[in-house]
C-alpha cells in the first residue's frame, strides 16, 4: 500500500535554518544542516534500495507559497502565502510503498531521529493512506 509521509515547519523553522534565530528556534549553522542534509540522504537512500521510496521531496519556505481560493463572486483570488491562520505547514513528504502501516510508522519513527539544533522544536510526521481506486473522497 502507498502512503503520504508527511513533515511539517513554519516560516520560522525556515528562517532558523538560514541561520537566523526567529520565534525560540535557534539559528542553524552550516554542521547543521550538513547532519540534516546527510541524514535525509541516508535516509532517503535505504528506501531506494528497500525499494519502498517512490517519491520524496522537500518543498520551498511558506513566504513562497501561493493560495487561490474561491472568493464571494465565484471567482479564483490568489494571495501570496499561505492562509494567516496557519502557523505549520507542509514542508516536505514522501510517497513511500510500505507492506503495512507498522512499515510506514516505523520508517516514521526514524524520520524523528533527524538532527537538528539543541532547542529546534520537534514536529510530528503525519501520515496518510493513499487511497487506490474507488475509495471514500473528501
Amino acid at each position: 500500500m502507498k502512503y503520504l509521509v508527511m513533515i511539517q515547519a513554519s516560516q520560522a523553522d525556515y528562517e532558523a535554518m538560514r541561520g537566523e534565530p526567529a520565534e525560540g528556534r535557534p539559528a542553524w549553522g552550516e554542521k547543521d544542516l550538513q547532519a540534516m542534509y546527510s541524514f535525509m540522504e541516508k535516509l532517503n537512500n535505504d528506501l531506494a534500495e528497500t525499494g519502498e521510496m517512490v517519491d520524496g521531496q522537500g518543498l520551498a519556505e511558506p513566504a513562497k507559497a501561493r493560495t487561490v481560493a474561491l472568493g464571494s463572486e465565484g471567482r479564483p483570488v490568489i494571495s501570496d502565502g499561505p492562509y494567516g491562520e496557519t502557523k505549520e505547514l507542509l514542508c516536505g513528504y514522501w510517497v513511500l510503498d510500505c507492506p503495512s502501516l507498522e512499515r510506514v510508522t516505523e520508517i516514521a519513527g526514524r524520520i524523528l531521529e533527524c538532527p537538528g539544533p539543541e532547542g529546534s522544536p520537534a514536529h510530528p510526521v503525519v501520515i496518510r493512506p493513499i487511497m487506490e481506486g474507488g475509495g471514500d473522497v473528501c
